[in-house]
């Protein structure tokens, strides 16, 4: 745990009276602090009326407006059975249950913050190429070896008792291949990322404009934004 991380860890009393004192990170770190140090629970707002169940999200200004009173309310919820969350951890959470559903939706919301508790970046398979493999190996006492099928079949002469030889039919054999990891894999895993870091920029966006956070001051600084194209 970071020196950060303690002073935002200790009692209520002691976090008031440090003040006006702010901790910039990331916004990735943010949400790692919240959701996996202050254990914010990630509470999605349930559309009220059949209007609002049309619209493309629940806008951040409603979402913060349900948060407002947290000056008087920061024990943190019907979760959290009387343990203390810190009220910038439990903006950032509403923050993140406000994500529109252009970019995820509540979907994304659940994944931003499952990642953020584990403190993980999607994997976008670094290093990943597609190979050319067989499809099925078979294994015998000599090592591995690919499987065959049979495809066809073919006549040929071949020689024999008479000097016109005689014809026998043979079979023709291949190798049925594919590739691995396969691109449309690789291809998802990096769409996956990018809608991630979409759903970040949104969130840090958020919190800035919103300016609900007492010690935590998001940074414009974002994970990379495709780590697998070379720089």
């Amino acid at each position: 745990m970071s020196r950060f991380d303690r002073r935002l860890s200790g009692t209520p009393a002691q976090r008031g009276a440090r003040g006006k004192a702010k901790g910039a990170m990331s916004v990735q770190k943010a949400l790692e602090w919240a959701f996996g140090v202050e254990k914010a629970q990630l509470e999605l707002p349930e559309p009220s009326d059949p209007e609002r169940a049309h619209r493309s999200g629940f806008g951040l200004e409603y979402v913060l407006m349900q948060r407002a009173a947290l000056g008087c309310n920061v024990d943190g919820g019907q979760h959290k059975m009387g343990d203390y969350t810190h009220p910038d951890a439990e903006v950032i959470a509403a923050t993140v249950a406000g994500l529109p559903d252009s970019l995820g939706g509540k979907r994304m919301a659940i994944r931003v913050t499952e990642l953020a508790r584990a403190g993980l970046t999607p994997d976008w398979m670094p290093g990943a190429k597609p190979r050319c493999v067989p499809v099925e190996l078979k294994r015998n006492k000599h090592g591995d070896r690919a499987k065959t099928v049979v495809v066809g079949t073919e006549r040929i002469r071949v020689r024999g008792p008479t000097p016109r030889g005689k014809w026998k039919t043979v079979e023709i054999l291949a190798c049925p291949v594919t590739f691995s990891p396969h691109p449309e894999q690789i291809d998802s895993a990096r769409n996956a990322y990018d809608d991630w870091w979409q759903a970040l920029g949104w969130v840090r966006d958020g919190v800035i404009a919103g300016g609900m956070l007492r010690e935590v001051e998001v940074m414009g600084v974002m994970p990379k934004v495709k780590p697998w194209e070379p720089r």
